[in-house]
């Protein structure tokens, strides 16, 4: 299911597909937990500017509701590493259907109690009370997600924030059309630089679509990414059980 290149040049098309659609995913993710209660959730960066400004106020439960937050895309990140990343290291068939399948649960949990009011109205302000269990329960899917795509791909996609790609794809423009490189090598950066623009694409989509969802539906919105992790779910089953051995990405 999931190459083990290093280069995006080679990834096959239906890598492609599934790096797309867990960018596309990504967008929505963050997109939800910004549309519910004002806060970027997939990614950790602005949590420590939150922090700061809380704590500048003396708004002690809301700075420290900011720091600790964040450790839960770390403690996502460190499931992955252990169903995924541990496995490819000892050669074993690593668990992505249990990731995604968590992802998909964890967005069904958000949609069902989220519209029976245990977060709080959706969109009003970030009530840490409230809204505290949703935001560690969303950055926690968005750690375990990119850390599975981090090790699925040698560590060349990020699928929850832009970062990286953007920062990549500037460089990758400037080897495309420098003096002196190959067409071998810049052919590949080109195909590369495709790649990581699709990714921007993609996340910028499922940022789109998903808030005309969120504006109707509100929490029920997150039954689209649940319905994406679940479809990539059924995808990496069939290819477990299609793959024979050892060595399958399943």
């Amino acid at each position: 299911m999931f190459s083990g290149s290093q280069n995006l040049s080679h990834f096959t098309s239906k890598n492609m597909a599934i790096w797309l659609s867990m960018a596309f995913q990504g967008g929505a993710i963050n997109a939800g937990g910004f549309l519910a209660c004002h806060r970027f959730v997939s990614h950790t960066t602005g949590f420590a500017t939150y922090f700061g400004t809380e704590f500048s106020q003396g708004h002690w439960n809301a700075a420290l509701g900011m720091l600790t937050v964040p450790l839960f895309f770390l403690l996502g990140a460190a499931i992955s590493g252990f169903f995924v990343d541990r496995r490819l290291v000892l050669h074993q068939r690593p668990l992505y259907t249990w990731m995604f399948a968590f992802i998909s649960f964890a967005m069904l949990f958000i949609s069902f109690f989220g519209e029976l009011g245990s977060f709080g109205t959706f969109g009003e302000p970030m009530e840490i009370s409230q809204d505290y269990g949703m935001l560690a329960l969303l950055c926690l899917c968005s750690g375990i997600q990119n850390g599975t795509i981090t090790s699925a791909s040698g560590a060349v996609v990020r699928t929850t924030h832009m970062t990286g790609i953007t920062t990549d794809l500037g460089l990758g423009l400037v080897r495309v059309f420098a003096i002196g490189q190959s067409k071998q090598t810049k052919v590949a950066e080109a195909r590369a630089n495709g790649m990581r623009t699709g990714l921007i694409v993609s996340f910028l989509l499922g940022s789109t679509v998903s808030s005309y969802l969120f504006f109707h539906i509100q929490y029920l919105g997150f039954l689209m990414p649940c319905l994406i992790s679940f479809l990539l779910t059924v995808v990496a089953f069939r290819t477990s059980d299609n793959t024979s051995g050892g060595s399958s990405y399943a």
